[in-house]
């Protein structure tokens, strides 16, 4: 418990256990925002502008790996009482939090601090996270909850099967965008999904660590809800971009599955998260896997007319176990499942 940064109070300086190497600290973080991460409207899903929603979301995964969605289909009342909730966690007493907390990898819901293993790191990420499975059931997955703040469960169970139907309408944009089979990206690949719930107290020297540092989420999509706290950035061409908070979107960027599963038609996005020392920064990250034993591979539709598939086939738990091992360093993590030209 004693790790946990949310139990401290008046954090004054930064252990060197938070002090990133040189070359890969945030430095000055005040970025200025990128009007260009793509802001796209599903308010017309189901009407004659899904074609061209469709191709928007091809577009952005293709350029940035990253874009936001507004009218998307999950109230405004849901979303602000799913955050309120979330902060409620961190806010509780130290009793309440040893409750949930611990250093177990094998316990399905835990409250942690930095990454895991903790002992192992060389350095700590100023972060701690709440993470739980939310499906495939649900029911099964709320049991393992905390119960406290009371309404968690309740509350967060709602927000659980909202997010799923829109990642699930979404898989579905983007299998007719590709010009797959239709429910292509059901039943095992979009199998697992999981809630990381992050939060960032504020920071002594923002400029030396970070909240997370940069990687590509493991998995096939990632629905956010940042709030309304700068933090996010994404990597493009060399330059860190802020994803500023568009009120009532979900952020959403592609995971390593869907750059696999496209032949890299898809673009898995790099990202991190910065700190500042004003605000706590709360988000939740609301990750869509395959299954463990699910096949990954390129889709046969988009290795046709001549494209050679650039990766081979694996099972999900491979790639995964393959991630954690490389600690999800970009450079290395998708060499293993490469085929060579």
């Amino acid at each position: 418990m004693e790790k946990l940064l949310s139990s401290r109070s008046n954090l004054q300086s930064l252990s060197e256990k938070y002090i990133f190497p040189e070359k890969i600290r945030p430095g000055k973080v005040a970025i200025a925002l990128c009007e260009s991460i793509p802001v796209i409207d599903l308010g017309d899903i189901a009407g004659q502008n899904r074609a061209n929603i469709a191709q928007e979301i091809l577009k952005a995964s293709q350029e940035f790996g990253f874009f936001q969605v507004i009218n998307h289909g999950v109230s405004k009342e849901l979303m602000n009482d799913t955050m309120s909730v979330f902060n409620e966690v961190f806010e509780m007493p130290a009793e309440d939090l040893a409750d949930i907390y611990s250093e177990d990898p094998n316990r399905s819901c835990r409250l942690f601090t930095s990454g895991s293993p903790y002992a192992n790191e060389d350095v700590h990420y100023w972060r701690d996270f709440l993470r739980h499975p939310c499906h495939p059931d649900l029911d099964a997955c709320i049991q393992q909850w905390p119960e406290k703040p009371t309404r968690y469960r309740q509350v967060v169970g709602n927000y659980s099967t909202e997010v799923m139907k829109l990642a699930s309408g979404i898989l579905e944009l983007i299998t007719e965008g590709l010009g797959l089979e239709s429910g292509y990206f059901g039943g095992k690949l979009s199998e697992n999904a999981f809630l990381s719930v992050n939060r960032y107290p504020p920071c002594p020297d923002p400029s030396l660590t970070l909240g997370l540092p940069k990687h590509c989420d493991p998995n096939l999509i990632t629905i956010l809800l940042q709030g309304d706290v700068r933090g996010l950035q994404v990597f493009k061409d060399g330059e860190w971009i802020d994803v500023g908070p568009v009120p009532n979107a979900f952020v959403i960027n592609i995971g390593y599955q869907l750059q696999i599963i496209s032949n890299n038609k898809l673009k898995g996005a790099e990202h991190r998260a910065v700190t500042n020392s004003k605000d706590a920064r709360t988000s939740a990250a609301f990750f869509v896997s395959p299954s463990r034993d699910s096949i990954v591979e390129p889709a046969r539709e988009l290795i046709k007319a001549g494209n050679r598939p650039l990766y081979r086939a694996f099972e999900f738990t491979e790639f995964f176990s393959n991630y954690m091992n490389e600690k999800g360093n970009s450079e290395v993590v998708l060499e293993p499942f490469k085929l060579q030209a």
